[in-house]
């Protein structure tokens, strides 16, 4: 009984060392047990039905920008992972970016690069680089597998070492991805863990420097977003975040990395 349970312990092991998966970007590990392609299949489901609910905006000069900006931010992605010939990674991302008319100041992605941007924070960016900061930070979610993280967690909460070297049914894992990934409006409310956030906001940071966008915008941008609050409950896209004072200490902490990735892109310094 002893060897089979040192055996059934060393299966256990050896399967999050394979679902371990390293950001190339930021070098944080996380453990990523789900399919990728089965997550992206559920969540364009779940967007299609989103903006099938939405008031999808095209063809205006705000729409434009966040279709731009976000094709910018993507090829800067690609650019990267191909560099470091890791552009496997990504290779099934179809990426879509929409604008919706909200009030609500929030933006989101969902696995597989499926990027909504609400009408209600398109004020607050204030121009193409403030855009920059919000959908690198939202595609940094979908770039570094925070959706199969955060599944990955459920499973392990709800099925323990079971799931370990094994598989769960489709019909399990579609429950635990709506969880995570409520469907229609109630998606705007999908939060991150701290240390995912954390992460979004230093990758983004690398991101729109890669893409030729001034990453010292990002501490003008996240100071409007915490005015926004005016004392009071802060906008969703604030909800789970780390505190301000930690934010600007992290982006300060990243902030010469991202220069070095803007200059490359040819910014000024």
């Amino acid at each position: 009984m002893k060897k089979v349970k040192s055996l059934l312990t060393v299966g256990a092991l050896s399967a999050i060392m394979v679902a371990c998966t390293t950001n190339p970007i930021t070098g944080r590990k996380t453990l990523q047990l789900a399919n990728n392609q089965e997550i992206a299949a559920m969540a364009l489901q779940q967007y299609r039905e989103t903006l099938s609910k939405a008031k999808v905006i095209s063809g205006t000069t705000a729409a434009k920008s966040v279709q731009n900006v976000g094709l910018r931010i993507k090829n800067a992605a690609n650019n990267y992972y191909r560099g470091i010939g890791r552009e496997g990674d990504i290779a099934d991302y179809q990426w879509e970016f929409n604008l919706i008319d909200d009030k609500q100041i929030n933006a989101w992605c969902m696995p597989g690069g499926k990027v909504a941007v609400y009408t209600g924070i398109m004020p607050v960016t204030k121009t193409d680089a403030g855009l920059a900061v919000v959908l690198g930070h939202e595609i940094s979610h979908a770039l570094a597998g925070h959706g199969n993280e955060r599944i990955s967690q459920a499973m392990v909460a709800q099925y323990g070492g079971a799931i370990l070297g094994a598989t769960i049914s489709n019909a399990q894992l579609a429950q635990i991805f709506s969880q995570a990934y409520p469907i229609g409006a109630q998606v705007a409310l999908l939060k991150y863990g701290r240390s995912q956030e954390l992460e979004a906001d230093e990758m983004g940071l690398y991101l729109m420097g890669m893409a030729g966008y001034d990453p010292r915008e990002a501490q003008p941008f996240w100071q409007r977003m915490e005015a926004t609050s005016n004392g009071n409950r802060p906008p969703e896209f604030l909800s789970t975040h780390p505190n301000p004072d930690t934010r600007r200490a992290d982006l300060e902490k990243h902030m010469p990395k991202a220069l070095e990735y803007y200059k490359t892109a040819g910014g000024k310094i």
